[in-house]
């Protein structure tokens, strides 16, 4: 049974930076596809930043420069760093897996495995 727990969020003010982790159990990360994603009120869910099973990593051109997607194989745990923070950054942000990887990147219709989210509010 795959679970993946996603902490890390909060309120913080436009400029600010938060660290998003994600705990995985029961999921192998020895050949990952992994991402992030996030989804604010009224709009779809978007691929912020994922990492492919030869651990290249892709970034929305929204959060290039400012977030960096991280791996921490003895831990289990996928990080996503976010600087530089911008309110329209503020979204319910989702940890993903695919239990086998069938294509890399940031469309969300490969990834079977969700956590619950953790939300990020910025302010202005």
């Amino acid at each position: 049974q795959v679970q993946l727990v996603e902490s890390g969020g909060g309120s913080v003010q436009a400029g600010g930076s938060l660290r998003l982790s994600c705990a995985a159990s029961g999921y192998s990360f020895s050949s990952v596809c992994m991402g992030w994603f996030r989804q604010a009120p009224g709009k779809e869910r978007e691929g912020v930043a994922a990492i492919d099973r030869d651990e290249r990593i892709s970034y929305a051109d929204s959060v290039k420069g400012r977030f960096t997607l991280s791996l921490s194989n003895a831990k289990n745990t996928l990080y996503l760093e976010m600087n530089s923070l911008k309110p329209e950054d503020t979204a319910m942000y989702y940890c993903a897996a695919q239990s086998r990887c069938r294509a890399a990147g940031l469309h969300t219709w490969p990834y079977n495995y969700w956590g619950q989210g953790t939300q990020v509010t910025v302010s202005s």
